[in-house]
């Protein structure tokens, strides 16, 4: 049976830096837009002032019928495994702010430093929310086998990549930041689960309720 985003009245996402969230799970934000009344708390590692204001814009853009908080702080782009502590204390601290139906944080087999320090620390901070982990292309070819699809209509494959352009054009110079690269991955994830596009998370613990 499918998992249906209707049932989430209460979203916690987790990035380490601006775009992690919007490239991995961009598809599901617009899809969890058409949710009445959904809460939904965005938390950041890492940032710059300017950065971390695109990022605020892409949440508004993304989800602009949602109820929209923000804890973004500012722990040194590719050093979050030296600040731990205080990492365990920012994912704590948005356990404690909003009882999630479901978390949205990077994957735990990232090659980036700062994303599968992330993802080890949310399994202990939420433990009774569903938790799908993203995924995000990158120079290391960390892509692995996912076992959670959400299928995205064209238009909506395209809105998101629309999205990502407006929303950090700070990363348009990147070599990496193209239509290519974002809807080549959700063509190969659409394939996987006979769709057009799609999106694909990790999935390690889930709760049927009888």
């Amino acid at each position: 049976m499918p998992l249906r985003l209707g049932a989430a009245r209460s979203v916690v996402l987790l990035g380490a830096h601006p775009d992690d969230i919007e490239i991995g799970a961009g598809g599901l934000l617009l899809a969890l837009g058409d949710v009445p009344g959904v809460r939904v708390h965005y938390v950041l590692l890492t940032g710059t002032p300017d950065r971390q204001a695109e990022a605020r814009a892409a949440a508004r853009a993304f989800l602009p019928h949602a109820r929209l908080s923000f804890d973004l702080y500012d722990l040194p782009d590719g050093r979050v495994p030296a600040r731990w502590e205080e990492a365990k204390q920012i994912v704590d601290t948005a356990a404690s702010t909003l009882a999630a139906d479901l978390v949205l944080a990077p994957t735990p087999d990232d090659a980036h430093q700062d994303h599968h320090t992330l993802a080890a620390l949310v399994p202990t901070s939420f433990r009774d929310a569903t938790v799908l982990y993203y995924e995000i292309p990158k120079w290391d070819g960390d892509l692995g086998r996912r076992n959670v699809y959400l299928p995205l209509a064209e238009d909506r494959a395209r809105r998101k990549v629309e999205l990502l352009h407006a929303s950090y054009p700070s990363q348009k110079a990147r070599d990496w930041w193209d239509d290519e690269v974002f809807l080549g991955l959700a063509r190969l994830r659409g394939m996987e689960c006979r769709s057009r596009y799609a999106e694909a998370f990790r999935c390690e613990k889930a709760v049927i309720e009888p």
